[in-house]
């Protein structure tokens, strides 16, 4: 009977790290965040996953709303149905391909430079100890506090 219950309760607390955006990795809980910057590296959407969540989930909510003519991103994010969504959207993708692709797709490298923007706002958002180690236990706190940052972000 103790076997059962500890199963059960074991379930509760995985859905629950889930819903809170943590997640299990080597070095203990983590947290990943998924921004998306203007041309001027301010931030114009934050989300929150557990830490092993591939980059593959975020990235129809990262871009949904948004009118751009190239969308930068990293190789985590390089995925045929990412680069259709975004040539749906009349944009140019500009994505490096995996190594491990087939087919290399060709990509812009002077303007793939521009994505440092986004390291950038990631070095600004680490310059504040709360977000760096995420004290708050609630994604929704946590989440409440990232939108405060990028706020004071975009006054400066």
């Amino acid at each position: 009977m103790a076997a059962s219950f500890e199963s059960i309760n074991t379930e509760r607390q995985k859905k629950q790290q889930n819903h809170e955006a943590m997640g299990k990795s080597r070095g203990g809980l983590s947290t990943k965040i998924h921004a998306a910057v203007d041309a001027l590296g301010n931030p114009v959407r934050l989300l929150l996953t557990a830490g092993q969540t591939s980059e593959y989930t975020q990235v129809a909510a990262l871009i949904e709303g948004f009118d751009a003519d190239y969308v930068l991103a990293d190789k985590g994010y390089d995925s045929d149905q990412f680069v259709s969504a975004i040539i749906a959207r009349q944009a140019t993708p500009v994505i490096p391909p995996r190594k491990n692709r087939k087919v290399q797709r060709n990509y812009d490298k002077d303007l793939y430079k521009e994505r440092n923007m986004v390291e950038r706002l990631f070095q600004k958002l680490k310059n504040f100890r709360r977000i760096a180690t995420r004290y708050e236990r609630l994604a929704i706190t946590y989440q409440a506090m990232l939108n405060l940052v990028a706020s004071i972000i975009w006054l400066n």
